[in-house]
């Protein structure tokens, strides 16, 4: 009797301990419709073991689970998200175990680089949270830039930069060569037409 209670006490625990899972969220452009949503979920399908997909239009944060026995890495995450043919901005993970993996540009953004940083800040135009993805996105490509928060309410986006690296004027360029007025710099026309419905800010 004891011997039989120990063996499903044992299947129970290596049962439960398989299940264990790891925690993914990307923050993913290029996201537009329902179907860009479907192709990205199809494309992760490809690694057997995904649990809980959800994706966050508006924002295009995609959140899953994974075995954590896979050790599912940062790395191969990108890759997946490029192969369904989109631009990974940011990965996160929380493993099994509490740890906490972040993306390259993340990291040095938690390290803050010991007062090596400065905060530059001004309005940029937009709406929504695909207009925040596309600002922050657009600002993160500027030479020495660690962190770009956009505000959907106030309009004010915020940069941390390295001293003596990045200007306003060289991040106000990269967002309004993405259809994004700030208040120095007007987009073109053409570039400000393709901006899906919900991201057109001009009364």
């Amino acid at each position: 009797m004891m011997l039989s209670l120990m063996l499903i006490s044992n299947l129970g625990f290596s049962q439960n301990n398989t299940k264990t899972m790891d925690a993914f969220t990307v923050q993913v452009d290029g996201l537009g419709c329902p179907f860009c949503a479907y192709g990205l979920e199809k494309k992760f399908k490809e690694l057997s073991g995904m649990k809980k997909p959800n994706i966050d239009m508006e924002t295009g944060i995609f959140t899953f689970e994974f075995p954590s026995l896979e050790k599912l890495s940062i790395q191969a995450v990108q890759e997946q998200v490029e192969k369904a043919g989109y631009t990974p901005i940011q990965v996160e993970i929380t493993r099994s175990s509490g740890e906490v993996e972040r993306s390259e540009k993340q990291e040095a953004q938690q390290h803050n680089l010991k007062g090596e940083m400065q905060q530059i800040s001004f309005k940029v135009e937009g709406n929504c949270g695909m207009c925040k993805a596309r600002i922050e996105k657009a600002a993160n490509t500027v030479n020495g830039v660690y962190n770009a928060h956009w505000d959907e309410n106030t309009k004010l986006l915020k940069v941390q930069v390295t001293k003596n690296t990045s200007t306003q004027k060289e991040i106000e360029y990269a967002v309004t060569k993405v259809g994004h007025n700030t208040e120095n710099s007007t987009s073109s026309d053409t570039v400000y037409e393709s901006l899906p419905p919900c991201c057109k800010y001009r009364k």
